[in-house]
């Protein structure tokens, strides 16, 4: 990656500018707040152009209100109010002018991400009650379910309004443990950086720190050697692998196909038992650092032969799964989420792809060795719950492929490079990690600290296309929708 120049966009000129990006055929990715100055509030704005590697970066002062976009493309619309909620930005004419991240009866005595906000203070919460529509019906019924769910199931709350058994309206409220995790990373240096970001969503804590990494290696333009890239490719898709094998388990448990949960569960205990055996790590941390590896991987043909044993169990796995009807029958037509719908609210990872939308930041924005990988992106068109599980299916296959690959390719060599981000750099970073498009944004202060830390995860934009697929459906099918979708609330709640 090379070190970029953000493109300077007058506040007014953002509607114009994002109209022109989308004729183009162009993508908005996310868009957050930083503090260049502390009196100053900047916004940035981070696109793709088709055909293109490296992404639009835009910027634009925020010294009064500013016009929103979100009726140009919704899927900027939470990013939006994010902003609003924690940086004190005010949106003109933003369609959705609900609190997101802090609780409707909260109030700050200063935008949370203020330099001057107190460290220590409580923040005050009035009890209050949050924005739904009126039920003048006494047939429409109304179910608040959470924010405590069975299990060992994140915090939220979800809020269904349904005749019988159909949904007429339903409306998620995350961020119950909004843990402030951008703002931990203000002041500590990329060390530090990768710890926090190992712990922002525990099943993807490896591409959280890939991603942070890499973007701490764009603001140094340091170049980090070919083994360590191969190996850190590996790794990512060790994690993809036990996270879609989990998945299933998952799935399975909501069809209440329990031997098939017993199975998919098991499965995902043997391959992070190949991570552990690998690494040390089940859960792959302690491993990445900025400009390669903290320490050097010696794979042996133990690895090739146990990803191999494991293939053919998964790969019986999943036959058997594609051929129990009663499987089958919870999942096809289940939750349906268009191609539209998904561009418009910007769908991410398998998701899209099972809604006909090709994207996948490995092929379309190679990182680490991939641009020397042979990689197969399964997209599908029907959309639906059995439409998202074919696509991880085959994702598992290209995953076990890409894997024998870099044991074949690997290459003795340093495991690491000099990484220092001079004062005041920035950088980018992404990965398309098991759940799709991850992204951070560092910004360096003038001591070579950690100025502002942007993370966009894939299920904050999967949650906000999730609801499309819930309304005018049903109350038996919605838990394997939400199964079917693979989403985490860590990854909102950050």
């Amino acid at each position: 990656m090379t070190p970029f120049e953000p493109q300077t966009v007058e506040t007014m000129n953002l509607p114009a500018a994002l109209r022109e990006l989308l004729e183009r055929g162009g993508r908005p990715r996310f868009a957050y707040a930083w503090r260049p100055a502390e009196d100053q509030i900047e916004l940035r704005y981070v696109a793709s152009e088709p055909g293109e590697r490296d992404f639009i970066v835009w910027r634009c002062k925020a010294d009064g209100p500013v016009p929103s976009v979100a009726d140009i493309r919704p899927s900027l619309s939470w990013y939006e109010r994010e902003m609003s909620d924690l940086f004190g930005v005010a949106f003109v004419g933003q369609p959705e002018p609900e609190r997101l991240v802090l609780r409707t009866g909260a109030r700050p005595p200063a935008p949370p991400m203020s330099l001057d906000y107190p460290a220590n203070l409580q923040m005050p919460l009035e009890p209050s009650v949050g924005a739904l529509p009126e039920i003048t019906n006494r047939d429409v019924q109304r179910l608040p379910f959470g924010p405590v769910r069975a299990d060992v199931l994140e915090s939220a709350e979800f809020t269904f309004v349904y005749v019988g058994e159909h949904i007429i309206h339903y409306h998620p409220h995350l961020f119950f443990k909004h843990r402030g995790m951008e703002k931990r990373f203000e002041g500590r240096g990329p060390a530090d950086g990768v710890t926090l970001a190992e712990r922002v969503s525990a099943v993807g804590g490896f591409a959280h720190a890939l991603a942070f990494c890499q973007a701490v290696e764009h603001a140094a333009g340091c170049v980090v050697p070919p083994r360590a890239l191969m190996l850190r490719s590996l790794l990512a898709e060790l994690e993809r692998l036990y996270n879609h094998l989990h998945y299933f388990g998952h799935l399975c448990n909501t069809t209440t196909l329990k031997v098939g949960e017993a199975e998919g569960k098991l499965l995902e205990e043997r391959a992070k038992q190949i991570n552990g055996k690998l690494t040390g790590s089940r859960f792959l941390r302690g491993l990445i650092k900025a400009g390669g590896l903290r320490r050097d991987l010696r794979p042996g043909s133990w690895l090739s032969e146990s990803l191999e044993l494991l293939r053919e169990e998964v790969a019986k796995y999943l036959d058997r799964l594609e051929n129990s009807d009663s499987h089958l029958d919870r999942l096809i037509t289940t939750g349906v989420l268009n191609a539209r719908v998904a561009r418009d609210q910007g769908a991410t990872g398998p998701i899209a792809r099972a809604s006909d939308v090709d994207l996948d930041l490995r092929r379309d924005h190679p990182y680490a060795a991939y641009a020397d990988l042979p990689l197969i992106v399964p997209v599908k068109k029907s959309g639906d719950a059995h439409a998202r599980a074919q696509v991880r299916m085959e994702e598992i296959d290209a995953s076990f492929a890409l894997m024998q690959r870099v044991l074949l390719l690997l290459q003795d060599g340093p495991i690491a490079a000099e990484c220092n981000p001079p004062p005041s750099a920035e950088g980018l970073g992404w990965v398309e990690s098991p759940r799709g498009a991850l992204f951070y944004a560092v910004h360096f202060a003038a001591d070579g600290t950690l100025a502002r830390v942007k993370i966009k995860s894939p299920s904050f934009s999967n949650w906000r296309a999730f609801p499309f697929t819930v309304h005018d459906s049903n109350m038996m099918d919605y838990a394997i929708n939400e199964a079917s979708f693979g989403l985490t609330i860590a990854g909102c709640d950050r």
